[in-house]
């Protein structure tokens, strides 16, 4: 589904209108909850290579996310974080174990139905920004929609209503060159966001950002990405921003530790007790 905006984006040439810091945009299933957890994963396993070589990245996962909250996957560098999430939005095959995302399993899609589902259902926000250099703001978030055979003026019209819901209504024809850090990854998650997934998953969105931007990213995705129908996923180990987390599930050599969080109504973890290798 492909969210439908009712503002009408000003022509290409005009100025800009002004707009608040961020903005809700309005979606037609917002207030609906859906049914059902947005991923099941059961007795997961993740191995790479053979024999000597073979390291097991994942260890019998057990874990659920469910929609209308923020999880976040907590852990040391290396403790298999990114390899699940990996797994979970189908850019990896599990080698064992069931994974069902948005009542789909996984597990048994074929290649191609893999990567029609992953590009409808999936959006993705990285540590690194991925924008294209010689495209504006509006037209890299305009590139999901373009890809799915969206008319360009249609495309652009929604990224530039999406841009203007994380703050950057003043930035649609700035070139990456032209923004800062923050502002980059604010393009990344609208980019993320413009064909309207319902499972959001977000790789170390704060790293690379100073204190300041990183909340500010972070309060974005709480405010614009969380709602009822929508599942969002953030791997971490920044210790600053637990606080946005509803579930907060930790991991050690590739196997989940604990699930804590206000979700389930205990503590999250303290920053000493997320190691990261030097």
């Amino acid at each position: 589904m492909i969210a439908t905006f009712p503002a009408v984006v000003p022509q290409m040439g005009s100025p800009e209108s002004h707009r608040p810091s961020v903005v809700t945009p309005q979606h037609s299933a917002l207030g609906t909850q859906s049914s059902g957890p947005a991923v099941e994963c059961r007795s997961v396993t993740k191995s790479f290579g053979d024999g000597e070589d073979r390291v097991q990245a994942l260890r019998g996962i057990d874990l659920t996310v469910p929609f209308g909250e923020m999880t976040l996957l907590v852990g040391p560098s290396g403790c298999g974080k990114t390899t699940l999430i990996s797994v979970i939005a189908g850019l990896l095959d599990a080698s064992e174990g069931e994974v069902r995302v948005l009542g789909e399993e996984l597990t048994h899609l074929p290649g191609r139905r893999k990567t029609d589902f992953r590009s409808k259902n999936v959006g993705f926000v990285f540590q690194q920004y991925n924008l294209l250099p010689a495209l504006t703001a509006v037209e890299n978030a305009a590139v999901p929609l373009i890809i799915a055979g969206v008319p360009r003026p249609e495309a652009i019209s929604r990224a530039a209503e999406v841009l203007r819901s994380v703050g950057l209504g003043e930035r649609l024809r700035s070139l990456p060159a032209q923004m800062s850090g923050g502002q980059q990854q604010r393009v990344a998650i609208a980019r993320a966001l413009v064909h309207d997934p319902r499972l959001l998953v977000c790789d170390e969105p704060t790293a690379a950002l100073d204190a300041k931007s990183g909340q500010t990213v972070m309060d974005l995705l709480k405010a614009v990405a969380c709602r009822p129908d929508r599942a969002v996923i953030v791997v971490t180990h920044d210790s600053r921003v637990f606080r946005f987390g509803d579930r907060i599930i930790s991991m050690s050599d590739g196997q989940v530790e604990s699930v804590s969080g206000p979700a389930v109504g205990t503590p999250p973890p303290s920053s000493g007790e997320i190691r990261v290798k030097p």
